[in-house]
């Protein structure tokens, strides 16, 4: 059986792409990231292709605008079957607050199973100097990041999307049945790309995540498979 704390992201922009991966990773990988440059480019084809292959899938279009457009715009993105789905945290308690009891809402209504709402907290690309250059001053970024945390666990969110150097921290404050995603993964050796504050899928795991998503160090792999797999081996009985 996969190990679904593996989420593997299908950043592309074209069908083909993704067919020629999901298949080669097969029975391997379960979860699958399906982001703005695949939705925007495919729509929903690629969910519901997925969802024929038994797959699981995080929608991660990254909400954020007025508390009621934001809570209609997820109960709409709902009826397409994905298991979890995000906002950013920066949209503020009451945005976050009318998303989480409208979704609860709306799938009560329907009956049908509720999606995991994740909040983002800041983006694992910002880095201290672009967190300075925002207005912040010298403040500590894991700070914000717990901040962000608390605010979306009081919202009644399910979990947030932070680096996996603030896992341990939004652990300890936010317990045990918080869920915390960590992108910005990369393997020992791996290329970091345009990501800032990353960890090893092992290091994120025992710091307290719950998922980690890979996109590069799987997709730009010259084995995928066998990429994967290595990272599945990393993170067995952990």
């Amino acid at each position: 059986m996969a190990d679904e704390r593996l989420i593997v992201a299908l950043d592309f922009h074209h069908f083909g792409d993704v067919k020629k991966l999901v298949t080669e990773l097969g029975d391997s990988v379960k979860f699958y990231k399906v982001g703005m440059e695949l939705f925007y480019s495919v729509g929903t084809d690629v969910l519901d292709w997925l969802k024929s292959l038994d797959k699981k899938i995080f929608l991660d279009l990254k909400l954020c605008d007025i508390p009621n457009t934001t809570a209609n715009g997820l109960c709409s993105l709902m009826n397409l079957g994905a298991d979890i789905m995000n906002i950013h945290a920066t949209g503020g308690f009451t945005m976050m607050k009318t998303a989480a009891d409208k979704l609860r809402e709306e799938s009560a209504r329907l009956g049908i199973a509720k999606p995991k709402l994740i909040a983002v907290t800041i983006l694992t690309s910002i880095n201290q100097s672009d967190w300075e250059g925002l207005g912040y001053g010298a403040t500590e970024i894991s700070a914000q990041v717990v901040r962000l945390a608390k605010l979306a666990k009081s919202a009644g969110v399910d979990g947030v999307v932070a680096s996996p150097q603030e896992a341990k921290l939004i652990r300890e404050n936010c317990g045990d049945d918080f869920l915390i995603i960590t992108p910005g993964i990369r393997p020992a050796g791996a290329d970091i790309n345009d990501q800032s504050r990353i960890s090893t899928p092992a290091a994120a795991l025992k710091n307290g995540a719950n998922y980690l998503v890979i996109g590069r160090p799987i997709t730009k792999a010259e084995n995928p498979k066998d990429a994967a797999q290595k990272i599945l081996a990393e993170i067995k009985g952990i």
